[in-house]
């Protein structure tokens, strides 16, 4: 599977920041699914990097 760019997943996180929304509304509004938003937050958290792991 290929990985999301990091524009994407910053546009993710924008939306996750500036509006109210549920992470799983902002999963619908991208079409992706809620576990990916769930670990880019995560990640996000953990490491302040949104790119994609290198390590799987």
């Amino acid at each position: 599977m290929k990985d999301y760019s990091l524009d994407f997943r910053q546009k993710i996180m924008d939306v996750y920041h500036n509006e109210p929304l549920s992470q799983k509304a902002i999963a619908n509004r991208f079409c992706v699914a809620l576990s990916f938003v769930q670990k880019l937050l995560k990640q996000y958290r953990e490491t302040q990097n949104i790119g994609p792991r290198t390590e799987r």
